[in-house]
């Protein structure tokens, strides 16, 4: 009896209990399905980039390991070892943030320097990590909410090319928008219609019937599904690591710039779906895990693999946050790492289905930063902090303004000139530290002097 209540479908809502299985796996699948073609997506472009570039044999095994250290990582975060993960129903991948800095030097070096540059990195962001204790008190309250805000700023660009159909020819054809209008369209009913916790199963929703008529419109190519067996093991060690001083320190940076990335991501996450505000050890956690599993994904050959802001915006709609709950979606990348036919169907998921779930989801992250600068008082400090990165920020990494960078050196143009969220997390951390405390006070007292 008791067993029963502990196991529930209401508990999809709590952090810790148990829930039914059957109804765990949707969810689960949601998570994946959500991150999927973004998890893969960052290796096609660094291999494409590599001199010499890496065939298509190579960049398959990539990508049948990057699903299995991704659900590795996950599992991590879900369940630590010992103070590696933060407990939290963080999903992890490979991550877009690091694709501009690790393309560049997989053109100057070749892959094997990727390896070895990602390996020290992870490490660096690993032990940056433990040390959290020391060093946290600088991103404040309100440097947390301004990175969490461009985060969403940053993934409409992402949504949008999603939307139009990704990177192809056809960006933007009448197919493609008529699918992600269509996927948008049914996630939408779904939330208006569907009762209870089904409501919370919309991006499912969206993806199956999108995936469907993706078929029916010849937008998948079914015949690739068993074209890699049907049991494969993840290879070891495809590429043995290099190590180049100036891959090593342009990589330590963009490590800085996700460990910036991954505290806004688990505080939005903590907020939109929790309610609460993030604690020391969940960020020193979530941090080791995003460095440490990235240095265990080189043994892989693969990219690094940090927290998803699209998962955070999937929590941040819908509310489930139960740990078994993405449990289940981890054991499914694992799987998808094992068997080729689970991989490539979930990689044959046509762009623009996947843009029109996540083009509302990204939106969600966005509203949670605006929540937590509101949480922060509208104090003339934390104005002049939140409007003054977000505006450099978004404005100086806009496509058509890019040029604002050219007189900085390579180096300073691959980590900040297209990463909004670096130069939003730069600008905030600065006006934090120089900016007096009691600006308001001397501003009032100033106003009363001029009276």
């Amino acid at each position: 009896m008791n067993s029963n209540a502990n196991c529930s479908i209401n508990n999809i809502y709590r952090l810790e209990g148990r829930v039914p299985l059957g109804k765990a796996i949707p969810f689960g699948l949601q998570h994946i399905l959500a991150m999927f073609v973004s998890n893969l997506a960052p290796i096609t472009i660094i291999a494409g980039a590599a001199q010499p570039a890496l065939s298509q044999a190579q960049t398959a095994i990539l990508l049948q390991n990057a699903m299995f250290v991704a659900g590795i990582a996950t599992l991590i975060q879900l369940y630590p070892i010992w103070r590696i993960g933060s407990k939290l129903p963080v999903v992890m991948g490979v991550s877009f943030t690091f694709v501009t800095v690790l393309s560049t030097i997989a053109a100057n070096y070749g892959y094997p320097a990727v390896v070895g540059a990602v390996l020290v990195g992870g490490l660096f962001e690993g032990t940056l990590g433990l040390l959290a204790k020391y060093w946290r008190k600088i991103i404040t309250p309100i440097v947390a909410a301004s990175v969490v805000t461009a985060i969403g700023f940053s993934l409409f660009t992402v949504g949008t090319r999603s939307f139009g159909g990704g990177y192809v020819e056809d960006f933007g054809s009448a197919q493609n928008l008529i699918l992600g209008t269509v996927t948008l369209l049914t996630c939408l009913l779904w939330n208006i219609f569907a009762k209870g916790y089904l409501k919370q199963l919309s991006v499912l929703a969206g993806l199956i019937v999108g995936y469907a008529l993706a078929i029916v419109m010849g937008k998948v190519d079914l015949s690739l599904i068993m074209s890699g067996g049907v049991i494969a093991f993840p290879k070891l060690l495809p590429f043995m690591p290099e190590f180049h001083a100036g891959a090593i320190i342009s990589a330590c940076i963009i490590f800085l710039v996700s460990a910036a990335e991954t505290i806004g991501d688990t505080s939005a996450l903590v907020s939109g779906g929790l309610n609460r505000e993030i604690t020391g050890k969940e960020i020193s956690g979530s941090l080791a895990c995003d460095g440490y599993a990235s240095a265990m994904s080189t043994l892989f050959g693969c990219p690094p693999v940090t927290s998803f802001s699209q998962n955070v915006g999937l929590i941040a709609m819908t509310k489930v946050v139960n740990r078994f709950t993405i449990m289940t979606g981890a054991a499914c990348m694992i799987l998808a790492g094992l068997l080729p036919p689970v991989g490539n169907f979930f990689a044959s998921l046509p762009q623009s289905v996947l843009g029109g779930c996540t083009i509302m989801m990204f939106g969600s992250i966005l509203t949670s930063g605006i929540q937590m600068i509101a949480k922060c008082g509208f104090s003339q400090r934390n104005i002049v902090i939140a409007s003054l990165s977000l505006s450099i920020g978004i404005g100086f990494t806009t496509a058509s303004e890019i040029g604002i960078w050219d007189i900085f050196p390579p180096l300073v143009q691959s980590v900040f000139s297209a990463n909004v969220v670096a130069v939003v997390f730069v600008v905030a951390v600065f006006l934090s530290l120089v900016l007096p405390k009691d600006m308001d006070i001397k501003m009032l007292e100033d106003g009363k002097s001029a009276q």
